[in-house]
């Protein structure tokens, strides 16, 4: 009767345990799913009553860049746009008001928004609520995270860069044997990356080598051998700068430069420097660059004997210009770089490049560089002044996701 009255402890069948805790956090990860709010989709009203339900990416050149499921991404202008309902928070930068940097985002207005009657009310809520901003004053629509990101982080140094590589290549063989390639890396990168803030610096870099051979073989001609003839071209151009801003258009910057080319007898010329640069215009197509250095030059031969002093003080004045199109890109660069201890020792370069989309990132570039060195040495045979230059290959666009 006493054993009997001892309580004999509950076991769960073989596996029991296990089928009953699984159980349990299958209920508690569903009522926790169920508990979770959905997001409502962005809502957006076209003028002919078509409504669309989705999410708002951005506005920018008065066009709304809309995502919807069925529809994929599309780009609608706001003349179409009847009415526009955010879940999410969005900046809206007025043209009228003037960003300078971080100081001036607390101008900017970011919260939920509604378009309707041709105006964007951002509802931030404080008090009081900001003035709706008519839509063709709205220049840009950014999420709020964009915006963070851009005004108060930094990119890594390996991110935020643009620009393309190139490489072309000729081969012929017959009587004379002849080859040669070029090719070309040029980057930028602007920070902050997004056209919408004043940049507060700018770094580039830019690469183009070519190199040719043209052999005729050796030959008898009559008793007299004539031996083998070989021509070589070959050209490098190297440049790193950076840009400083201390206004939207003025800056300082730093650079270096090292050039070689065969056909003007030139060895290596080398440029460090730094000056001011001014941003003449710049438009969402196009952009006219300014800028003047003072800088330490040093130049070395291949053959012959120079009259110049190699180690120059002097400078270099240029023109950066840059028109971007749906169907084109063009690129040209002029530079006039005197020496002040040395007046005979000046040059002058032009570089111009037309790149033509064709497959995604892949394009086909046009390229010349003309180039003029006033002091080549006195060789045998006489070196020309001049030396042009014109390629063509593929190209292959680079382009940040930052």
């Amino acid at each position: 009767m006493i054993r009997s009255l001892i309580p004999v402890p509950f076991r769960f069948p073989r596996g029991g345990a296990c089928l009953l805790l699984g159980a349990m956090m299958v209920l508690t990860f569903t009522a926790a799913a169920q508990d979770k709010p959905k997001t409502e989709p962005d809502v957006l009203v076209l003028s002919n009553g078509d409504t669309l339900h989705g999410t708002l990416v951005s506005s920018a050149g008065g066009k709304v860049n809309f995502h919807s499921e069925p529809l994929g991404d599309i780009a609608v202008d706001w003349d179409k746009v009847k009415e526009l309902h955010t879940e999410g928070k969005f900046a809206v930068l007025d043209k009228t008001v003037k960003l300078r940097g971080i100081k001036n985002m607390k101008d900017v207005p970011i919260g939920t928004l509604e378009v309707a009657d041709k105006a964007v009310t951002v509802h931030t809520g404080g008090t009081p609520p900001p003035a709706p901003i008519p839509v063709d004053n709205a220049q840009y629509i950014i999420d709020q995270p964009t915006l963070d990101k851009q005004v108060y982080h930094l990119p890594s140094f390996f991110s935020g860069w643009n620009g393309g590589a190139n490489a072309g290549a000729t081969l012929v063989g017959g009587t004379q044997n002849q080859y040669g390639f070029s090719a070309g890396l040029g980057m930028v990168r602007v920070i902050p990356t997004m056209t919408w803030l004043d940049p507060r610096n700018r770094t580039s870099f830019n690469i183009s080598d070519s190199y040719g051979k043209i052999t005729e073989p050796g030959f008898l001609s009559g008793d007299v051998l004539v031996p083998e003839n070989e021509i070589k071209s070959a050209i490098f151009h190297g440049d790193f700068e950076r840009d400083q801003y201390f206004s939207p258009r003025v800056y300082v910057l730093g650079n270096m430069a090292f050039d070689h080319n065969f056909s003007q007898n030139l060895q290596l010329q080398q440029i460090y420097g730094g000056g001011l640069g001014w941003t003449a215009f710049k438009t969402p197509t196009q952009e006219l660059d300014l800028k003047g250095t003072l800088q330490y030059e040093r130049q070395s031969f291949i053959t012959g004997i120079s009259t110049t002093n190699p180690n120059l003080i002097g400078s270099t004045f240029g023109a950066s210009y840059l028109l971007q199109m749906k169907f084109l890109t063009f690129t040209q660069q002029l530079q006039y770089i005197p020496a002040y201890n040395d007046v005979a020792a000046y040059s002058a370069n032009e570089a111009n490049t037309v790149t033509f989309p064709a497959y995604k990132n892949l394009g086909l570039s046009f390229g010349t560089l003309d180039s003029y060195l006033n002091n080549p040495p006195v060789s045998s045979p006489p070196t020309q002044r001049n030396s042009f230059q014109f390629t063509m290959g593929l190209t292959y666009a680079i382009k940040s996701k930052y």
